[in-house]
């Protein structure tokens, strides 16, 4: 059980800033991405674009193996655009 953070537009696309999922303690940090993709599809349009982090730490989305505890954050942080 991890809390998912959505800050921005990934906030805007899932409707919501935080959520609670259920993702194996062992996970690759692409297959994380795609659960959380599974549950909010409109996430796909801003994947190559945002930073994705893990206990607030950036994460590459690849083959890298995450160790997961209960109640990790994991951070999906678009690109702020400001003027």
């Amino acid at each position: 059980m991890v809390e998912v953070l959505y800050f921005a537009k990934s906030a805007e696309i899932t409707g919501v800033h935080s959520e609670t999922i259920f993702v194996p303690q062992e996970i690759k940090a692409l297959q994380l991405w795609k659960e959380i993709e599974n549950r909010h599809r409109g996430l796909a349009d801003i994947r190559d674009q945002v930073i994705f982090a893990v206990r607030q730490e950036y994460v590459e989305l690849g083959d890298q193996l995450l160790l997961l505890q209960p109640g990790d954050e994991i951070a999906i942080i678009p690109p702020i655009s400001g003027g």
